[in-house]
């Protein structure tokens, strides 16, 4: 009988399990709002704007244009004129880098500007600049604008062509990048000494070559852009230039 009246004592110990059912009319608890994730048009106009497309377009672009400036710079090749060495659509890197003109040397393969400034075309800002940045990146351009050529004679030396060989200040010139049609085609060329700020070149396709020779003339030194030192294109004929 003790545990009987044990367990009666401890379930009446036992509090109570409300059994009430909810009321009609409580209010209902308004459910969790998540915090909404902020958009890019939360985002101020300038904060926007980098990182868009026509942002990163941009920022290429100027890499590109300082590139071109002070580093390297592509160059097509447009003629025959230094044909075996470059082939016609052939592209080259030109090294822009530190060059002041203080640094070239006979065998140099060198881009420079036209000397004769009355055979360029004016054409206008607007041209000028697409111009500038299509040569920039190896596109085709005109054959009489900018110039590729290899330095033979350099300021103060006098050279001179007779029997098919080249003579600097009287001694006779190596030229192994010469094809044997390219020797023969070396025509006598009467002594004439560079002046202190210019330089004499010539293309290795001596037959079909528009150079020092003829009608370029000296080419100022000034006006040299800077050194070829590889073929990038096509990758049949890619590798470093000699």
């Amino acid at each position: 009988m003790s545990e009987i009246t044990e367990a009666r004592d401890e379930a009446a110990e036992q509090p109570l399990e409300d059994t009430e059912p909810p009321r009609e009319d409580a209010e209902p608890r308004p459910p969790t709002q998540e915090p909404e994730p902020k958009t890019s048009a939360d985002q101020p106009p300038a904060r926007r704007f980098v990182g868009s497309t026509p942002f990163l377009i941009l920022v290429a672009l100027g890499v590109a244009i300082l590139i071109k400036t002070f580093v390297v710079q592509a160059f097509y090749i447009p003629s025959e004129s230094m044909v075996p060495t470059l082939e016609v659509g052939d592209r080259v890197f030109v090294n822009k880098f530190l060059f002041d003109g203080g640094d070239i040397h006979r065998g140099d393969v060198v881009v420079f500007e036209n000397p004769n400034s009355e055979q360029l075309p004016d054409r206008g800002a607007i041209g000028g600049f697409l111009h500038w940045l299509g040569e920039g990146i190896g596109l085709s351009q005109p054959e009489n604008e900018d110039f590729i050529k290899r330095v033979i004679a350099l300021p103060g030396e006098t050279i001179e062509i007779r029997n098919h060989t080249v003579y600097i200040d009287g001694r006779p010139l190596e030229e192994p990048y010469l094809t044997r049609a390219a020797r023969r085609a070396n025509s006598d060329f009467d002594p004439k000494t560079v002046p202190a700020d210019a330089l004499f070149v010539m293309g290795d396709n001596r037959g079909n070559s528009a150079d020092s020779r003829f009608g370029l003339g000296f080419v100022p030194i000034d006006q040299v852009i800077g050194k070829a030192f590889i073929v990038i294109w096509p990758p049949s004929n890619a590798g470093g230039l000699a």
